[in-house]
């Protein structure tokens, strides 16, 4: 498979789950709405997701997957086996000990995550009995990212790209089937929700078993005291945590960053933590398509180019990145800026979901978009660095910005409420992109290449007559009037994108910009 065919296979796949996780959090809006509990529920996913990030795809994969890579190219697959092997049996038990512990400690993390909670006695319940049912879900998830690593080492990208999918389906299935059901035995129907995501879990596991025993890639897990020894003893594992360190402060950065501002929106009104939850969702959905596309065909690219010191390689491949940036996030920013209140209406706003939540949820969403660009031009700029193997540069970089975000809580959040936690988080990843962006341009390993002035206005024009078209679509029509009309409104916010897409895209072709020659380079 081709580097680009990989990309555009998991590119795509990314799309699926973003469609399946939109619809899972529309039907969630629908039959929760924002309230105590649905903050309790979202605390309660936001900690296993935490650890994850630190025993899956985070740290744990930076780590892994090239040891593994190298292990493969230098001692061949039958020793690349054994490391399998041993890597398996320390990520089972160390996980093992952290799911027992997470159970256990469930009070302690609701309360370090969102002691704010506590304000709602019954919502504070729910959320640590929800920790407990869905702790042991990051043991799947680390296991997953482990037979991720393997497959994708193999250029078997396929089944790890679509496994996220299986958790969005079994939330969508718990909330259909298993909340009515929960309803019925006098049950709180959103406990219906924990068991969708351990089922999830399970799954997405499961999906990866019969291509590991195809390949025959299966990890052997040692359970005696000797099989442990020999895994400790490994140097392949060895390697694997010296490399975890920095990755995990990295990604530790980011996820008290986060914890911060949950426990901020804790203390906030009542579904606060919500609001921020589905505006977060549809940040994302930008930020995931353009990042992940750009990051997969970038990434790779760039490490060879630089592997091969060819400098002149590196650098247009930077800036053709970077051009795709701000062709593609500018108007997707105007877009959250401008058109934030029919977005969530249309999406959201139904069934549990009051009028006033769409206006809540909106002026999160405009707070993310404010920093929209910096959100995704991070995506290409990160693995600037990476392709030079200088990970202590992102990661320092990341700290001062982590104490900026605060900092600039402390200025917008009494003012903004739970608009300026998102607006914090969106004014700080523009500071990122800017830093990283100075860092390359310093080093002279970026140059710019020619027309970027005229670029940038051509994009300001186009994006300026976007955003007067989508400021009239936003006043013209009573979106949130709509509830009782869903087609009409969905109908309306699909010829509205349209035509943006149309004006925008058609204002830069008649200012002379040749959009086919930017997307073939």
């Amino acid at each position: 498979m081709s580097l680009f065919k990989a990309a555009s296979t998991v590119s795509l796949l990314t799309l699926a789950s973003r469609v399946s996780g939109l619809v899972r959090d529309l039907l969630m809006a629908s039959m929760f709405g924002a309230n105590a509990l649905t903050d309790a529920f979202n605390v309660a996913f936001r900690i296993p997701n935490l650890f994850r990030r630190l025993f899956a795809e985070g740290a744990f994969s930076q780590a892994f997957v090239p040891v593994l890579a190298a292990s493969k190219t230098r001692d061949g697959e039958e020793a690349t086996r054994h490391l399998i092997g041993h890597v398996a049996t320390m990520l089972f038990w160390a996980l093992l000990v952290v799911c027992v512990l997470g159970v256990i400690g469930a009070p302690l993390l609701v309360w370090l995550l969102a002691s704010g909670m506590r304000q709602s006695p019954d919502g504070y319940h729910a959320a640590v009995v929800m920790t407990r049912w869905m702790f042991p879900y990051i043991g799947f998830m680390s296991l997953v990212a482990l037979s991720a690593g393997i497959l994708n080492t193999w250029k078997k990208f396929a089944v790890s790209a679509a496994t996220p999918v299986l958790l969005n389906l079994s939330m969508i299935v718990a909330a259909l089937l298993g909340a009515p059901w929960f309803e019925k035995q006098g049950i709180e129907p959103i406990y219906a929700m924990a068991g969708g995501v351990m089922l999830g879990g399970v799954l997405q596991l499961a999906v990866q078993i019969p291509a590991l025993r195809s390949m025959g890639l299966m990890p052997r897990i040692g359970f005696s005291p000797a099989a442990i020894r020999a895994a400790w003893d490994e140097a392949g594992v060895r390697r694997i945590l010296a490399l975890m360190g920095p990755a995990l402060l990295g990604v530790g950065v980011a996820q008290v960053s986060l914890m911060i501002n949950t426990q901020i929106a804790s203390y906030m009104a009542p579904g606060s933590v919500t609001w921020l939850f589905y505006a977060d969702r549809l940040m994302e959905f930008p930020t995931a398509l353009l990042g992940v596309a750009l990051g997969v065909v970038l990434t790779p690219q760039l490490a060879s180019a630089k592997a091969a010191g060819d400098g002149e390689r590196y650098s247009n491949m930077l800036d053709w990145g970077l051009r795709l940036v701000v062709l593609l996030a500018v108007p997707c920013a105007v877009g959250l800026l401008t058109f934030a209140t029919p977005l969530v209406a249309t999406l959201f706003h139904r069934g549990a979901l009051h009028d006033s939540d769409v206006g809540q949820i909106a002026l999160a969403l405009m707070g993310y978009g404010a920093g929209l660009l910096g959100l995704v031009a991070i995506k290409v700029l990160a693995p600037g660095y990476y392709a030079s193997q200088d990970i202590r540069t992102p990661v320092k970089i990341a700290i001062v910005v982590l104490v900026i975000t605060q900092l600039l809580n402390l200025v917008l959040v009494p003012w903004l409420k739970h608009t300026g936690l998102a607006l914090s988080i969106g004014l700080a990843a523009l500071v990122n992109a800017t830093w990283l962006l100075i860092g390359l341009l310093r080093r002279g390993t970026y140059k710019p290449g020619p027309g970027w002035l005229k670029f940038i206005l051509q994009v300001i024009a186009a994006s300026a007559l976007l955003a007067v078209l989508l400021l009239w679509g936003s006043q013209h029509f009573d979106w949130v009037g709509l509830r009782s009309n869903g087609l009409l409104r969905a109908a309306l916010l699909a010829a509205m994108m349209a035509g943006a897409a149309a004006l925008y895209f058609g204002a830069l072709k008649l200012s002379g910009l040749n959009l086919r020659q930017l997307l073939r380079r």
